[in-house]
Parts: structure tokens; C-alpha cells; sequence
């Protein structure tokens, strides 16, 4: 079985978001790591080379993969920036209606700056997916 690449490791969070060069995208990303930081009660971590976690979960599939992963976490991509709502987003369509504008992919909300989306509104959808993902497995 393949193991998985993007782990969490010891490099520095607040290096890895200064060394950003746009500096709106700089601001945008130690807000969001402020926000998340405050909903999952964790410190900020390195995983892999490029996305900042908080907390973490132990997941085990059916066909016998397991694995630790991430609470919830973001990455600054070329594109946007990549919010990792582990949760999904299928019970969240009330807060995404207030969200603003954004896309979504499996747990992936991608916005382009924090000025396009509600501050409260993403706080609100981050700290929703952080309690669905502490509950235990049924």
C-alpha cells in the first residue's frame, strides 16, 4: 500500500507564511490560521511542504487504510486559497447561501481573498466541520 506523502512534520508555520510574497495573501492566510487555530484549540503544524493543519483525526477505511489527517488546514495556491473543510459540504448549505463567493471540491473550499467571502460566516462553516470531525466513528 502506498503511503501517504503529506504528513505533518517540524518546519516553521509562521517562516513557510511570511516567506509568501503577495502580501494581501500573506495577511489573508495568518487571519485564517488565527481563525482556525481558535476553532480547533490546536497549534498551527506543517504538513507536507505547503499546508498549514490544525488538530488532528485518526481515519481507517473499509479496504484496511488508515491513517492520521488534519482537523481542518489551508494552503496558499497560485489559483486561491485551498481551505480544507474535512467535514464536506453537504450539511452546510445555509452557511454557504451567507458565504460569499467561492468554490468547493470534495472538502476543499477554494476562495480567492478573504475580502470575497463573511469572516464570521467561514469561521462559523471552519468550527462546524472541526466538531463533526472530533465526533467519534460510528
Amino acid at each position: 500500500m502506498a503511503e501517504l506523502k503529506t504528513k505533518k512534520n517540524e518546519a516553521s508555520v509562521e517562516k513557510f507564511l511570511n516567506a509568501i510574497k503577495d502580501g494581501q495573501t500573506r495577511k489573508d492566510c495568518f487571519e485564517i490560521a488565527k481563525m482556525m487555530q481558535q476553532s480547533t484549540k490546536a497549534a498551527p503544524k506543517m504538513w507536507g511542504a505547503s499546508i498549514v493543519g490544525f488538530g488532528e483525526y485518526h481515519y481507517k477505511y473499509a479496504s484496511g487504510r488508515e491513517g492520521d489527517w488534519m482537523l481542518t488546514g489551508f494552503s496558499p495556491r497560485k489559483q486561491n486559497l485551498t481551505l480544507y473543510i474535512m467535514a464536506g459540504f453537504d450539511r452546510y448549505d445555509e452557511l454557504l447561501k451567507k458565504l460569499g463567493k467561492f468554490s468547493t471540491g470534495k472538502s476543499c473550499l477554494y476562495i480567492k481573498k478573504l475580502a470575497d467571502v463573511d469572516r464570521k460566516v467561514l469561521k462559523e462553516l471552519v468550527s462546524e466541520s472541526v466538531k463533526v470531525m472530533k465526533q467519534p466513528a460510528k
